[in-house]
Parts: C-alpha cells; sequence; structure tokens
C-alpha cells in the first residue's frame, strides 16, 4: 500500500487521485470519480471534492493509497 503524506488536514479526492499517479489529469480523475471506479474507506463516492483525512484509504482498480499526515 502506497502512502501519501499530506501537510494540510485534508486533500480533495480528484488531487489525491493525481498526487498518487491514478490520473495524469483532473479531467482523467474526474471521470474515474464520476463513474465510481474510485472507492474511499470501501465505499464508492463520486464527489471530486470530498475531503480525505489522515487514516482514509483510497483504492482504485486493485491499488490502494492511505493518507497519513506530514510530520514536517
Amino acid at each position: 500500500m502506497q502512502v501519501i503524506k499530506i501537510k494540510d488536514d485534508y486533500i480533495k479526492l480528484g488531487q489525491l487521485i493525481k498526487l498518487a499517479g491514478f490520473a495524469d489529469n483532473g479531467v482523467e480523475a474526474k471521470y474515474y470519480i464520476q463513474n465510481s471506479l474510485v472507492l474511499v474507506n470501501g465505499q464508492i463516492d463520486t464527489r471530486r471534492g470530498k475531503k480525505v483525512v489522515h487514516g482514509d484509504i483510497v483504492s482504485f482498480k486493485g491499488k490502494e493509497v492511505r493518507v497519513e499526515a506530514n510530520d514536517n
């Protein structure tokens, strides 16, 4: 499982999809999210602006990313 560290309290789902390398751009990320291909904590979420917080796990095509706080 890949770990993404963020400095803020949350990251929007669309931004996380791009940061994790699941999508090359925002249009791709929007397509994946709106077509129910992305899971947040095991549940489909079709909101691109969904706030993903520390401890959340995002899944896409069998790959998982866990969001953690950046301790720096």
